[in-house]
């Protein structure tokens, strides 16, 4: 299994993102990458549904890089 739970990769990208502020109430804060909400951002040299773990090129939190 993949992991996805049946899931398309971006299924389950959305579901780990938008669809959790959703649940958690936080959909106005948390979810997207958009001015104004909190965001925590990874970013990869390639497909994220394929090469996320693997090519990680910048990761940010809070505002601080911690990978570039």
């Amino acid at each position: 299994m993949d992991g996805t739970l049946g899931m398309s990769p971006m299924e389950a990208m959305r579901s780990a993102t938008v669809l959790a502020a959703e649940i958690l109430g936080h959909s106005k804060d948390l979810g997207q990458l958009k001015a104004g909400m909190l965001a925590d951002i990874v970013a990869v040299d390639g497909y994220p549904t394929k090469d996320a773990a693997s090519k990680v090129t910048f990761v940010m939190k809070a505002g601080k890089v911690f990978r570039q």
